[in-house]
Parts: C-alpha cells; sequence; structure tokens
C-alpha cells in the first residue's frame, strides 16, 4: 500500500514541533512585556534592567521554542541569534554592576543582529509579500539598534521606548500570525502563507516608519555648539584678575540701541587658583559712564558648552529681567557666563566663591574695553544659581575686588540655603535635574566629593546626560522627561550626608553685605521653597544684615523674574533707588 502524500508546508514553518498556540501565548507574554516596558520607560534604573534583561531572554526562548525560519542557507543565523539573545539577557541580569550604558549598548548590538537576521533569512519566507515584511522589519531593528548606540544623548529614552515597541510588535505580531494561521488551516499553504504575510508587511512598514520618525527627531534635538577658539586661553595668560584677554563684537539677540562684546578674562576659581572665564558686556548707545548691572544667571547647564554667550538667547538663557528696560534706563550689563562655562571647565556649580570671582572680575575686566566707557556704581542682579552668586558678590566685593562700587545686591529666588534647599528636593523631579549639576560641581571642586559615592551605578548613564546637556539645548526636554517618570532615588548616600553636605553649609552666603540688599521670592516656588528661604533670611537678620525682603503671591520660580510679575517694576524702581543714594528698607525689623 502506497504512502500518502502528505500537504507541502511553507518554509517558514520548518522544524515547528509544537501547536501555534504556544506561539499565541509566547506572543501575549512578549506583548505584555513590550507594554509594560512602554507604559515605564524610565522606572527605576534597577527595575529597568530588569526588564531589558527578561526581554532579549523571551525573545530568544520564543525564537527556539517556535523555531520558525530555520530553513534555507542562512536558516543557522535564527537559532545562533536566539541563543545569542538568551546569553545576553542572562548577563544583563546577573553581571555585577553592569550599568545602564552598557546594557544599552549591548542591547544596540542585539537590535543589530536581529535586524541583519532577519535580513540574511528573508528567503525562508515561502512569498513575496512575506519577504518584503521581513526585510522591512528587519531594517526597522536596523534603525532602533543604530539609534540606541548613536543617540547617546537620549539612550535612557531609547532603550526604554524603542525597546518597549520592539516586543510590543513582536509579541502582536505572533498573536496575529496563530490567529490567521488557524482560521486559514483548511485553506491551500501558500494562498494561506500570503495572506498571513500582508499584515506582518503593513505591521513591519508602519515599524520603520516609527524607526524613521524617531531618527528625524533625533537629529533635531541637536546640543549647543561647542566653544570656538574665543574661548581659548591665548598662550600667555597674566596671573592678576581681571584682565582682559580678548573681546569682539557680538550681535546675537542683542536690543536696538545697544552695543556688546564678547569677552574673555581672567579670574580665580579660589585663592591662588588662577583661572580665565567669558562673559558678555552691553552698554547703551548715546549713554556717558553708564552705571552697570552685573547680571549673575540662573542654571544653563554645566557643560562647558552652555556658557549663555554661546547660546542662541544669551540674556534670556539665564532668565535675567528687564534686559532691555534696563538699557533704556540708560545702564549698562556686564554678564559673566561663569568660569568654566565657554571657558576653563569644570564649572563649579553653586560654588560661591569661584561663581562670585567671576561676576566681579568680568566688571573689571568690561573697564578695560577700548570702545566702551562705565561710571564707577554697580549694582548686583541674580536669579537662582545666579541669586545665590549674587549673594557671595556681595559678601566678598570688599576683600576681593575693593575698587568697585558696588551700591546695590538684588539676588531673586537665590539657591542661598543649599543644604535646606537639596534635602526636599532629593527624591523628587526636580532633585533628578538639579541633583546631578550640584554633585557635578561639588565632585570638580572638592576631592573628598565623589560620584560612585552619591550616585546608585545604575544611574550613572542619567547623571552623564544630565550633566551633558544644556538647559536650553531642545533635548533638555529628555532629562525633564526622565526626571517626571522615572522612580526615585537616585541616590545611594543622601546628599545631606557626608562630605557633600558639610561644603554644601560651607557655601551658604552667610557673609556680611555692606551695600543694601534685596531678596525676592516666589510663594509658589517648588525649587526654592519658600520656608526654605524664610529661614535663610531670618538667619541674615540674626546676624545683623540689613535685607529688604519681598515675597510674591503666586509666583514659582521662574514666573518671578517673567513678564507681568509685579518684582520687575519694583526690581527697576529700588535699582534707581540705589544708584540715587537713598536708604534702603529694612524688613528684618518689620
Amino acid at each position: 500500500m502506497s504512502e500518502r502524500p502528505r500537504p507541502s508546508t511553507p518554509s517558514g514553518d520548518s522544524g515547528r514541533l509544537l501547536p501555534r498556540w504556544i506561539g499565541a501565548v509566547l506572543g501575549l507574554v512578549l506583548l505584555v512585556l513590550g507594554v509594560l516596558l512602554l507604559s515605564r520607560p524610565f522606572a527605576a534604573v534597577g527595575t529597568l534592567l530588569f526588564l531589558l534583561g527578561i526581554a532579549p531572554i523571551a525573545v530568544g526562548a520564543t525564537e527556539l521554542v517556535l523555531r520558525q525560519g530555520w530553513t534555507g542557507r542562512f536558516g543557522w543565523v535564527r537559532p545562533l541569534v536566539a541563543v545569542m539573545l538568551i546569553v545576553l539577557g542572562v548577563v544583563i541580569l546577573w553581571l555585577p554592576g553592569l550599568t545602564l550604558e552598557w546594557a544599552a549598548v549591548l542591547l544596540g548590538a542585539a537590535l543589530l543582529a536581529l535586524g541583519a537576521r532577519d535580513i540574511l533569512t528573508m528567503f525562508a519566507e515561502p512569498v513575496l509579500a512575506g519577504r518584503v515584511a521581513q526585510v522591512l522589519g528587519g531594517l526597522a531593528l536596523i534603525v532602533f539598534g543604530a539609534l540606541v548606540l548613536v543617540w547617546r544623548d537620549v539612550t535612557l529614552l531609547v532603550v526604554g521606548v524603542l525597546f518597549g515597541v520592539w516586543l510590543a510588535v513582536t509579541g502582536f505580531r505572533l498573536l496575529l500570525d496563530a490567529v490567521l494561521h488557524r482560521r486559514r488551516a483548511g485553506e491551500d499553504t501558500r494562498s494561506g502563507a500570503h495572506a498571513r504575510s500582508w499584515p506582518r508587511l503593513v505591521l513591519n512598514a508602519g515599524t520603520l516608519a516609527l524607526a524613521i520618525l524617531l531618527a528625524v527627531v533625533g537629529s533635531r534635538l541637536l546640543g549647543t555648539h561647542a566653544p570656538d577658539a574665543f574661548y581659548t586661553a591665548p598662550a600667555t595668560v597674566p596671573s592678576k584678575p581681571g584682565k582682559l584677554l580678548r573681546a569682539e563684537p557680538f550681535t546675537r539677540a542683542i536690543p536696538d540701541g545697544a552695543r556688546a562684546w564678547r569677552i574673555l578674562y581672567t579670574t580665580t576659581r579660589d585663592d591662588g587658583v588662577p583661572a580665565i572665564a567669558s562673559g558678555l558686556v552691553v552698554v547703551p548707545e548715546g549713554v556717558k559712564s553708564p552705571p552697570t548691572i552685573a547680571w549673575a544667571h540662573g542654571t544653563t547647564g554645566v557643560d562647558v558648552s552652555c556658557a549663555p554667550t554661546l547660546l542662541e538667547k544669551p540674556m534670556t538663557a539665564g532668565a535675567m529681567p528687564n534686559t532691555t528696560e534696563a538699557l533704556q534706563h540708560g545702564w549698562a550689563i556686564v554678564s559673566t557666563d561663569y568660569v568654566g562655562l565657554g571657558a576653563d571647565a569644570p564649572h563649579p556649580y553653586l560654588v560661591g566663591q569661584p561663581e562670585a570671582r567671576s561676576v566681579l572680575d568680568a566688571v573689571r575686566a568690561s573697564r578695560q574695553l577700548p570702545d566702551a566707557e562705565f561710571g564707577d556704581q554697580v549694582v548686583v542682579w541674580g536669579h537662582s544659581q545666579g541669586g545665590g552668586a549674587a549673594l557671595w558678590t556681595g559678601g566678598i566685593a570688599a576683600e576681593y575686588a575693593p575698587e568697585l562700587d558696588i551700591v546695590g545686591v538684588a539676588a531673586m529666588a537665590p539657591a542661598a540655603n543649599l543644604p535646606s534647599m537639596i534635602a526636599p528636593l532629593a527624591d523628587g523631579e526636580a532633585g533628578t535635574l538639579v541633583g546631578p549639576l550640584v554633585l557635578a560641581g561639588y565632585s570638580a571642586r572638592y576631592d573628598d566629593v565623589r560620584v560612585q559615592d552619591y550616585l546608585l551605578p545604575e544611574a550613572r548613564l542619567l547623571y552623564d546626560e544630565t550633566i551633558a546637556r544644556c538647559w536650553s539645548d531642545p533635548s533638555f526636554v529628555v532629562s525633564v522627561l526622565e526626571a517626571g517618570v522615572i522612580d526615585r532615588p537616585i541616590w545611594s548616600q543622601k546628599p545631606t550626608e557626608g562630605p557633600l553636605a558639610a561644603h554644601l553649609e560651607a557655601n551658604v552666603p552667610t557673609r556680611p553685605i555692606a551695600a543694601p540688599l534685596l531678596i525676592a521670592q516666589g510663594l509658589s516656588d517648588t525649587l526654592v521653597l519658600p520656608e526654605v528661604q524664610q529661614e535663610y533670611v531670618d538667619r541674615l537678620c540674626a546676624a545683623g544684615q540689613q535685607v529688604d525682603y519681598r515675597t510674591f503671591e503666586g509666583k514659582d520660580h521662574m514666573s518671578v523674574v517673567k513678564d507681568g510679575s509685579p518684582l520687575l517694576g519694583q526690581l527697576m524702581d529700588w535699582t534707581q533707588d540705589r544708584l540715587d543714594g537713598k536708604p534702603p528698607e529694612n524688613t528684618c525689623h518689620s
């Protein structure tokens, strides 16, 4: 008796040992994993590493169980890649001290391998539509893998979102394949394969389109240009601080009726530690001997590229209020970038002495411009980081730059009471943005503050990305997104403990300020909390310092210096009163 012929099977199903419902179950598992990863792409770094370890194991195991596409010239590639995926997942899960950065590199390489695998094994598909679908899916994986490896500035976003998309698409494809195969089980095998391939083709085409869209979006998340030759120190640098080294006209975002120069000058980080810094000088045209507003800018970042003179809008980048109004009043503006921003990295973020010295030496250097003249009077303005710098400037001016006539200091939402400010921020969204900057600034300045002592190893990538971005960069939105949804804390030791805490306390500006002092605070500020500021003001008052302390209902950290804030008009009036020599208010006695 002759053997009855068996129906032919598509080459893509060759070797299948298990029923299709197994594929459906595995597809559902991958889909759930993908949705989980997509819903929490910035989960606690430990959780993210766990999910990223489970993902390749699940996909590799699925490949080995279903044994799809194992035939043809390159059929051996699929089981090889499946085993590699399982090994990779085990490495991510069990390798001690593996950081998210290295996991991203490994998984990026895995995506490239998966994409190459799909393209090499395209001929295992029995119909043209299936082959096209396979190629499109492979190209999408290659684009995803390249983004993970190349998008160094948005790696957390790429790792979390792209792997979530990949897992969800893979799981959905398996579910779809199982359902369609069951519905068409009685049809001709080749026509059934053809019918199943079209949904895959549409799905993979959409995935490739998404990958290309992400690549286009990523290409537009460009950072600030690196400092040019202007910021390079000359061969011979005078040791005396406040010497003008270089100046050139500056026209970007300068109001009409004013002239400006960017300057490079000498300063000091601390006693006996020479440095150079850059800055911007803006003078009103037609005004003889204008008084100077010495502007200390708010946070722009800590990378050397984050100098306001490198940014698109240098005066607004650090939240300077009333720029145009100040010039219209006939006041000149001297704005330091601070040491370490633009020139002479690293930047000592929230370290009082070098920031204040940068402010004072910028004023000194501005007096050496051959095409500008200035009056003797100087009023210091500062906001946030710059508010703390302004307080330090007032405190060291008499000793460090006694020749300058400082007639007033205005500190707006100042980062002054540092330990009390950092403590409530440490485990919150703002702390995830500001904490890395503080740690970078203090570890650069103080040898006993080490990043590895305060930061969870898995959070190192987030730290590196945050300190590499300028706050005005388009890519900073990624840092904001990460800060908003990542599980906290990122700290292995609280920033209010150990040497970091001691140095934060040492950088609270408590030196007496001879000039009249204005401190302004928004009562809706969630970064510098009103109660923290009040505590600092009470401390100054108890020490005998004159303070004109003004609070503003409904204003937060930024809106207090933006259009519509009552502070703006008050600041102009207060500054004019200082220039006119009127006696200041002292709310310490009110």
